[in-house]
């Protein structure tokens, strides 16, 4: 039978977490598949990694452009930690990307069976109300035996923590006062 992980907290390295768990399926010549939510970057490299990977590894992304912006617009500021992020609000479109995403992780939990099936961010898309709490939990309840899940993403809700097997709270400690961006280590 497969677990159900949660990685959340206000700490960095959870989807972190989630792709080290796919490197060992990968390792073992067992499938893994990483759903992305609110992500679009192709320039990281746990996407970039994709073909060399086949056919054990999948990852797909169901985000758009500018959910972080940096250039001038209707932005919002929000402050995480020691950061400040010019963030867009989302919106409708956000919404339908997010539930596509999940539609597309029933799908192909159910087709192709993996050994683990990583929800990337699925946690944020719940708070932020783009993913009905109880859509997760019925995908959840529909899992193949032998599938394990990962959801990350900050501010888990309750009901998700309530059904996971195993929850890890990852919690920030200290961090330098500017974000820190290295290739190859945060993307």
């Amino acid at each position: 039978m497969g677990y159900i992980y949660v990685y959340t907290g206000t700490g960095a390295g959870k989807t972190t977490n989630a792709l080290g768990l796919a490197l060992r399926c990968v390792g073992h010549g067992k499938h893994a598949v990483i759903i992305q939510f609110l992500k679009w970057w192709k320039n990281i490299g746990e996407y970039k990694i994709r073909n060399k990977l086949k056919p054990y590894y999948e990852i797909y992304q169901f985000g758009r452009p500018g959910w972080i912006k940096v250039k001038n617009g209707e932005t919002k500021v929000v402050r995480i930690n020691n950061h400040v992020f010019h963030v867009r609000s989302v919106n409708e479109l956000d919404k339908k990307l997010c539930e596509k995403g999940l539609e597309f992780a029933r799908q192909i939990m159910l087709r192709k069976k993996p050994t683990l099936l990583v929800l990337d961010e699925i946690n944020l898309a719940v708070k932020w109300k783009l993913i009905d709490v109880d859509k997760v939990l019925e995908l959840l309840d529909s899992v193949p035996e032998r599938t394990h899940v990962v959801l990350t993403g900050r501010y888990a809700h309750r009901k998700i923590i309530e059904r996971a097997d195993f929850v890890n709270v990852i919690v920030e400690r200290k961090s330098p006062k500017e974000m820190v961006t290295t290739q190859g280590i945060q993307y």
